[in-house]
């Protein structure tokens, strides 16, 4: 698959014939413009029309992300593959109430069966966090009875929030230490990484959307309204778990980032641009790591997974195969 570029340089984007590159201070690095799926950009860039309607050509999206390194907006590209049919299939399955919950229930079941597959791993590590699972086992048997979407969202929320509970016992370090799930800003170190850690989540999947016949302003278990896109936030439910929360455990037991890798401002805990490139390069590292899938009986990436887990969607929303989300196997 293609891959992504990552800046956190300031400087600008230039197009060079039919080549793109970047201008920073410390030189001038070209890209190669026909292996890049999408751009991350954490810092002060600048660009003209001309380089704008040249990655537009080459299918390019470009994420842009605060000071903090939180998600602020993408430039998505005219769709090549949007297809009229498959809009108003998304359509006609978000209108209808029981099709809209049949989706939004495999979402939500399998966020929580990934949940117990992290704790399985970690439980299995002589980490005491059985109370949690089976907290979690019971509301899980309560996923399928929910009748409306704000009951599933009250399930999903009490299933997130024992899930983190178990975070500190998973995680054996005092600096990293969470009482609940906090956002804008994030209160402390761990609340800081899963923020980051799911705003990069947020973005492969809108990539990978793009991607796809799929409209991402379309979702299921996230409310279709005013805000651009609801699609990835629905379908990184189901991997924010095997992805980032794996990834946060592993970068803190090997003091890859450390309580001195954050900075209290007026504004929340900033996380130092040391901390952010080493996230950055370990999660795109996972992205590229493959499995071997039972299905089709090969090895894929966690981004091929991805793809899949929408392809599968597809299929489920023209009728052709009921759609079952991924659920991790270790």
């Amino acid at each position: 698959m293609k891959k992504s570029i990552y800046v956190f340089n300031d400087g600008e984007f230039r197009r060079k014939d039919n080549t793109v590159f970047f201008e920073s201070e410390n030189g001038r690095k070209y890209l190669p413009v026909e292996n890049i799926n999408d751009i991350f950009v954490y810092s002060e860039v600048n660009f003209n029309k001309k380089f704008i309607e040249f990655i537009s050509q080459k299918e390019i999206l470009i994420h842009f992300f605060n000071y903090y390194g939180y998600y602020t907006g993408t430039y998505y590209p005219r769709e090549h593959y949007n297809s009229g049919y498959m809009i108003l299939k998304q359509a006609e399955h978000y209108l209808d109430n029981s099709k809209r919950l049949k989706i939004a229930l495999s979402f939500v079941m399998g966020a929580a069966r990934n949940i117990q597959q992290v704790l399985r791993y970690y439980q299995n590590r002589n980490k005491d966090i059985s109370d949690k699972y089976d907290l979690i086992d019971k509301l899980k048997e309560k996923i399928s009875d929910c009748k409306n979407i704000n009951e599933l969202m009250g399930i999903e929320g009490n299933i997130r929030d024992y899930y983190y509970r178990s975070f500190n016992e998973i995680i054996n370090n005092d600096s990293f230490k969470i009482e609940q799930r906090n956002k804008r800003p994030p209160q402390d170190p761990l609340n800081t990484l899963i923020s980051f850690g799911n705003s990069l989540m947020y973005t492969v999947v809108l990539s990978e959307i793009y991607k796809t016949h799929l409209d991402p302003r379309i979702g299921y278990l996230h409310s279709t309204n005013f805000r651009k896109f609801t699609l990835n936030l629905d379908i990184a439910e189901i991997f924010k778990p095997i992805i980032i929360d794996r990834l946060i455990f592993s970068l803190i037991d090997k003091s890859m980032i450390t309580e001195d890798d954050f900075s209290k401002t007026y504004e929340g805990l900033l996380l130092s641009e040391k901390a952010k490139k080493t996230f950055v390069a370990s999660f795109d590292d996972k992205l590229k790591t493959t499995i071997k899938h039972r299905d089709v009986g090969k090895e894929v990436s966690y981004r091929m997974l991805v793809r899949m887990e929408l392809y599968k969607l597809e299929k489920h929303l023209i009728e052709e195969q009921e759609y079952k989300p991924f659920i991790a196997r270790w």
